[in-house]
């Protein structure tokens, strides 16, 4: 299922609608591909950035989809799925929250006068 998606590009996979929660922008910093520590090296843009962050999502989700099927034939215990769909959540949902934030700042910008 995931592996249909895996062909966009960083940007296009974070699609989806922001809910009523709101997400913790530091747990970016848990997704692969992302820096965890404020030493680490940085990406050379923020085109960069965005596709790393979007790779990241698409792979806990894909990692969450695994582990589900593997749960089903009785390979992996419960423990393992919960906390695999549980990081694809909160990837997920940062991805959603730093989406809704760059649209926000567009319409800024869309609205101000030259």
């Amino acid at each position: 299922m995931i592996d249909k998606i895996s062909g966009l590009s960083g940007l296009s996979a974070m699609s989806g609608l922001g809910g009523p929660r709101e997400t913790n922008m530091a747990s970016a910093a848990a997704m692969p591909g992302m820096p965890a520590v404020a030493g680490a090296p940085a990406p050379g843009s923020f085109a960069e950035t965005m596709k790393n962050l979007g790779e990241g999502v698409v792979t806990n989700l894909k990692v969450a989809e695994g582990q589900s099927f593997a749960a089903m034939r009785g390979e992996v215990p419960t423990r393992e799925v919960v906390d695999a769909i549980m990081s694809a959540e909160q990837s997920l949902q940062t991805a959603v929250a730093i989406r809704d934030k760059m649209v926000t700042a567009y319409l800024e910008i869309a609205r101000m006068q030259i």
